[in-house]
């Protein structure tokens, strides 16, 4: 875990959901590999080609972008698949089901933090497969707000989803919620919390589930 700029007194935690509010690498993995595959098929590739393809378009955009990563959303508008169509591959090309399950530790730690934060997700799934995700681990009534990729249609990191998440945790709260109220928390910092902490943002990267299950003694 690593801790960036943390408020004094924040209001607002902003979460992933992909390998932050679950540790299953096998899960996170599919998610990618799922829609490389369909790729694949779609365009007469074997999924190595297919997988070849990305991992150089991420090295040469890596390299131009001074080392940052790319999200898959956003690759894959580059080869010329539009946002709409990445997020019906995400509806429909894998299940969180088949691969996580409920979470008591950190159902008991999401219920703590909702006691004295506005809690949001965004994520670069949309909210439908999210809100399975959700479901799966327990925690979908504790965090019923969820800033999708069909949210705002841009994939993160995005200042409009951030802002997005901010106008709900405001009526949440009831009072103006500003970047420098909020947490992102997250697994990738390019993607999750580099931006947010650019706005003013705290931010907390995460291993996984363990870590998050750690948030209420740490923001005590």
């Amino acid at each position: 875990m690593e801790i960036y700029n943390l408020p004094e007194k924040p209001k607002a935690l902003i979460f992933d959901i992909d390998a932050t509010l679950y540790t299953c690498p096998e899960y996170a993995h599919e998610q990618i590999d799922a829609q490389v595959r369909h790729y694949a098929a779609l365009n007469g590739m074997t999924a190595d080609e297919a997988r070849k393809k990305v991992a150089d378009f991420r090295r040469k955009w890596a390299a131009e972008h001074g080392g940052l990563k790319i999200s898959l959303g956003n690759l894959l508008t580059s080869f010329g698949i539009p946002i709409e169509t990445s997020i019906e591959w995400r509806k429909t090309l894998f299940n969180p089901a088949d691969y996580l399950k409920r979470d008591e530790k950190l159902i008991a730690a999401i219920r703590k933090l909702k006691e004295k934060f506005a809690l949001v997700c965004v994520t670069n799934n949309p909210v439908e497969p999210a809100r399975r995700t959700l479901e799966v681990i327990g925690i979908a009534d504790l965090i019923p707000r969820i800033a999708g990729l069909d949210t705002c249609m841009e994939s993160k990191p995005s200042r409009k989803l951030l802002e997005t998440a901010m106008g709900w945790a405001s009526e949440d709260i009831g009072e103006e919620v500003r970047p420098s109220d909020c947490i992102s928390v997250g697994d990738r910092f390019d993607i999750d919390l580099k931006l947010p902490i650019e706005l003013g943002m705290g931010g907390i990267l995460v291993g996984g589930a363990e870590d998050v299950q750690k948030l209420p003694d740490i923001l005590a």
